[in-house]
């Protein structure tokens, strides 16, 4: 089916109040989640704990340093973009963002960084300490709702080292021209869970939902989530293609961090989730189907740097094809 490219509806978007989880209105708080991971692969979180000072503090200092290390290059780099798009080149394989990734674990690259000044990375520092504990906390959520004990999730995604875990931070500067190119691609996130901070003035995320894109709607100190592609719940809970739409006017802002399995992390479906999809279709004693292959994160990981941009489907293809014994004692 063909999606006009700029086409999008308006739902009502899950948004969840995290104070009421520790109320009587705890369960119908969590069944909005679960309900979000099975048919929105998306979101938003209100009252998340971490400080509104630290995040308004993050995003003037991310601001501030794209106005003074970054838009420069940025602006040669549009130029040339538009120019050959203007002269009818192809450039819809390339994305509107000026964007650079900072890695938290298993080891930070913060000290690496050249043109981060002090007090960004004291800052960046504590608000990943934040939003790791949050993803951790988002992990247990979903294990309640999935029946899987608590810790599950973070202990699979541990390998050997613990988790990888590391923030893009991205600007997505005013386009004079929409219709040539896109501010990121159409895609699905390769790991975990993804924890976003972004602009509550600026618009342009949007996600796949039912065959319509849908606006991911911008809040003030809101905490968006999504679902990587991460196969231990057995295709309960599913990562959704999404895409970021550029704009004639506004910067938009993108904090993304992503919490990720480790590099050698052996992905495989949950056993307790395996066949609960199927359960009502099979003879007593039969067993159930695992969804998706066995495989290293690294891996996956590997192949999908090469195919970001194109449906899932094929990758878990590719990984079960080329899948072969892995050693899990």
């Amino acid at each position: 089916m063909a999606i006009p490219a700029n086409a999008a509806v308006s739902m009502n978007f899950p948004v969840i109040n995290m104070e009421k989880l520790e109320t009587g209105e705890r369960g119908a708080a969590m069944e909005v989640i679960h309900d979000a991971c099975q048919n929105w692969g998306f979101f938003e979180l209100l009252n998340h704990g971490i400080s509104h000072e630290l995040m308004d503090e993050v995003e003037r200092v991310s601001k501030a340093h794209y106005a003074a290390c970054r838009e420069e290059q940025f602006k040669e780099f549009a130029a040339r973009t538009l120019e050959a798009g203007e002269k009818g080149a192809d450039v819809k394989d390339v994305d509107w963002e000026s964007t650079f990734f900072v890695r938290h674990l298993p080891a930070s690259n913060l000290a690496d960084l050249p043109d981060l000044d002090h007090h960004y990375r004291q800052v960046m520092k504590e608000f990943a300490s934040e939003i790791e504990k949050l993803a951790e906390k988002v992990l247990d959520l979903l294990c309640e709702n999935l029946g899987l004990e608590q810790g599950y999730l973070k202990r699979a995604f541990a390998g050997s080292r613990g988790p990888t875990f590391g923030t893009k931070v991205s600007s997505y500067p005013p386009c004079p021209r929409p219709d040539l190119v896109d501010g990121l691609r159409a895609h699905t996130d390769a790991g975990g869970v993804i924890l976003l901070f972004q602009d509550d003035q600026v618009s342009g995320l949007q996600l796949l939902k039912d065959g319509a894109w849908v606006d991911v709607p911008p809040m003030r100190h809101a905490i968006v989530v999504n679902i990587g592609d991460q196969l231990i719940t057995n295709g309960r809970y599913m990562s959704v293609m999404h895409r970021v739409l550029t704009r004639a006017d506004g910067n938009r802002m993108s904090i993304a961090s992503f919490y990720n399995p480790g590099a050698d992390a052996v992905i495989f479906p949950a056993p307790a989730l395996v066949g609960a999809a199927d359960a009502a279709e099979r003879n007593e004693g039969e067993e159930g189907t695992a969804v998706y292959p066995r495989f290293v994160f690294e891996d996956y990981m590997n192949l999908y740097v090469r195919h970001k941009f194109e449906a899932k489907e094929p990758r878990f293809k590719a990984m079960k094809a080329d899948a072969a014994p892995i050693a899990t004692a």
